[in-house]
């Protein structure tokens, strides 16, 4: 009796205490009106250049010092164009997330070899393979620009001229500062064009793959723990730089590993770079998003991804070249639906007013600020009106987002054949007269397209047009006459010239006139609306020049008023973001701050031991006796994160890596708006945990002695 009683007192007391830093909860009303804003809403992606010593100070009692700061960016790493990484041995070594590398892997598996599957490590130097393509950057360098480029911008007289001037002279910098140093140099815009900064990177071309995983302990739960919490995967991958002689790069800068990671509590550091984030335009922008532009997007992605995996379903013998699709289309399709989420919460939306309505009052107050940027906002709301009448028409008559789609990639080249055949011949390329005009035609006869797929996608497409417009819509009636799946496809197929190739070629040896007035639906959606969208695209590009001047002087202000209390929007720059090891409510019930081992089983057991999602490659379906299975494999921390941070380390303060940033939970998707400490997460993998796998699962003794003494074993 007494053990359960201690038991409960410990639930109330994490309960209690996981609530402390909480504004509401599912078991209080929400009051509108009490809604404030905070500081913390704009979340820690702090710039190396600017950090904030006393926030420092008082929330870790510590301030990290100039050495601290410049080993710490030194040993970050971008990995390509998209993910993190970070040097993990003075040899060289690079960590990040095997999905940020795996769709390459197949290009250097050799016969037999299912690297993808089965994961891949090289026991000797000898044996690392090079990645095509694959580099890395370092941060050697952060210099000031903005008197640059806002003194030549504020010349221009017209918002297009001023966007163009900024253009120029940021690409002018560029060159100078990459021809005088060697460095790959870079403009960073911060607080939406209010800061300009050069980042000058060294570049490592050589990258070749150590280590990488089987998939399924990568990518377990796939589409479903995607963006959750707890999560039970190991999504790591090593790779070495080496230098201009084939040696492994030497390097002074690198985080050493932490074998039993970190505790909750403790102030961690998530280093990388976070992608993008709207956390300083107006509310009427995020209204925008809100009602115009996210609702469309989703309709395209969930109809995409629809049609993406009845397809990978239908083809399990081409899984390892259909997953990155499927994952990729799943991966944008729930970060949309999570930042909608955020956009339709009360409470999120009410703290994003608050701030603006004090902004907006603080400027007023001020006679010099109210004079230069008291007209930001309603000039905002005048280009967001204007917008919002015309997006729905631009994202349904483009193209954009359905390149999967033959016929309406095929329509369009053969509405500008016919267009440019309109023209005489003196005024024509040589490949559209004479001999060479057969050419040109038969290199448009429908050829070497799946039906499956393209069937797949003339359904997803109907279904887009229909839930963005309506039936009542002209051009959902010409092109699919109001129907929506199955029975649009079947309209289609029995209306479409384009899908045979001798139709096509007999259209094509018509008048121009009339290949451009001929039924064929997708030829009509061409037609019925290019002078539409021609004319909707130059106001959008005019608007939006418009809407990135306000928003830069927007962004200046804000950088004004507050400094580095706000830190400014991801910006695919190098940021470092304090936080702690912390559980937090979800679902009625609470997330532990940190999961372990057992949880993996549990989740393939339950769902009756199937591959898909939940399944284990045969080294992982019985745990060998030396793995304890009460060891951490992940945790959730409050460290600011968004997409781009994927490969991130996670560092204590004596620099070891204690984990492996490879996700946020699903409310931290709302982060892109506003960061809420109350339930926004990082989720990463353990430094504990991936090292005992390494040990017991996968064998790699070279690999795990090179991470424990930080040097290439000989």
């Amino acid at each position: 009796m007494i053990r359960k009683s201690y038991l409960f007192i410990i639930m109330i007391f994490l309960f209690t205490t996981l609530q402390v830093q909480a504004q509401y909860s599912i078991y209080e009303p929400l009051i509108i009106d009490e809604v404030e804003f905070s500081f913390e809403d704009f979340g820690a992606m702090w710039t190396f250049d600017d950090i904030p010593e006393d926030y420092f100070l008082e929330k870790y009692g510590f301030v990290p010092d100039e050495e601290w700061l410049a080993n710490v960016r030194l040993s970050a790493l971008q990995f390509g164009r998209g993910c993190s990484a970070a040097f993990v041995s003075g040899d060289g070594l690079i960590m990040t997330n095997h999905h940020c590398g795996r769709g390459a892997l197949h290009t250097i598996q050799e016969d037999g070899e299912n690297l993808l599957r089965d994961g891949f490590y090289a026991e000797t130097p000898e044996q690392e393979r090079k990645v095509p393509g694959f580099f890395v950057d370092q941060l050697i360098a952060i210099r000031d620009v903005t008197d640059d480029v806002l003194s030549v911008m504020e010349t221009g007289k017209t918002d297009a001229e001023k966007i163009d001037l900024r253009d120029s002279v940021i690409a002018a910098i560029d060159a100078d500062y990459t021809e005088e140093t060697g460095l790959e140099c870079r403009i960073v815009t911060l607080y939406n064009g209010g800061k300009y900064s050069l980042y000058a990177y060294k570049r490592y071309n050589d990258i070749r793959l150590v280590m990488s995983p089987d998939f399924q302990i990568a990518a377990t739960g796939w589409d479903w723990d995607n963006f959750t919490y707890p999560r039970y995967e190991l999504d790591f991958a090593f790779y070495r730089a080496y230098d201009d002689d084939g040696n492994p790069v030497k390097t002074e800068h690198y985080f050493s590993w932490s074998n039993k990671g970190a505790e909750e509590g403790e102030p961690i550091f998530v280093v990388g770079r976070p992608g993008n984030t709207d956390r300083l335009v107006s509310m009427s922008e995020l209204k925008y998003y809100r009602d115009v532009t996210y609702p469309i997007t989703q309709f395209r992605y969930n109809e995409i991804y629809k049609a993406w995996f009845e397809y990978f379903k239908n083809h399990p013998e081409q899984e390892s070249e259909l997953l990155n699709r499927v994952l990729g289309t799943g991966n944008g399709r729930k970060s949309y639906a999570g930042r909608m989420l955020g956009l339709n919460d009360k409470y999120l939306m009410a703290k994003k007013q608050d701030f603006e309505n004090k902004f907006r009052a603080k400027v007023e107050q001020d006679d010099e600020l109210n004079e230069k940027y008291g007209h930001l906002w309603d000039s905002i709301d005048k280009v967001i009106g204007e917008m919002s009448e015309y997006t729905p028409e631009f994202y349904g008559y483009s193209q954009w987002g359905w390149r999967d789609h033959y016929f309406l990639g095929l329509a369009r080249r053969i509405v500008s054949f016919a267009e440019t055949m309109r023209t005489p011949k003196e005024d024509r390329d040589s490949s559209y007269i004479g001999k060479d005009l057969q050419d040109r035609i038969e290199s448009l006869l429908p050829a070497d397209y799946d039906t499956e797929l393209q069937n797949l996608m003339i359904t997803a497409h109907a279904n887009f047009l229909l839930k963005t417009f309506g039936k009542e819509n002209e051009v959902v009636k010409n092109v699919y006459n109001c129907l929506s799946g199955p029975e649009a496809l079947e309209y289609v197929r029995n209306n479409s010239i384009i899908i045979d190739s001798v139709k096509t070629f007999e259209l094509l040896n018509k008048y121009p006139e009339e290949i451009l007035n001929c039924e064929d639906p997708f030829i009509r959606f061409i037609v019925k609306t290019r002078d539409r969208l021609n004319e909707i695209s130059d106001k959008r590009n005019e608007a939006s020049q418009t809407l990135s001047v306000l928003n830069q002087e927007l962004g200046r202000l804000v950088f004004l008023t507050y400094g580095n209390k706000i830190p400014p929007d991801a910006t695919s720059s190098l940021r470092i973001a304090d936080g702690t090891i912390a559980g937090y409510e979800y679902n009625g019930t609470i997330a532990p701050g940190k999961d372990t081992y057992y949880g993996l089983w549990d989740r393939y057991f339950s769902f009756d031991q199937k591959t898909y999602p939940w399944g284990l490659h045969e080294r992982w379906k019985i745990p060998p006796a030396e793995l304890d299975l009460s060891i951490p494999v992940g945790f959730a921390s409050t460290n600011d994160i968004v997409g781009g941070n994927s490969g991130s380390s996670v560092i204590n303060r004596n620099r070891e890596v204690v984990g492996l940033i490879h996700d946020g939970n699903l409310e931290s998707l709302a982060g892109h708006f506003a960061y809420l400490p109350e339930n926004n997460r990082a989720v990463a993998t353990d430094s504990w945990g991936l090292i005992e796998a390494l040990k017991y699962i996968y064998h790699t003794d070279r690999l795990v002695e090179e991470l424990l003494t930080s040097i290439l074993p000989k």
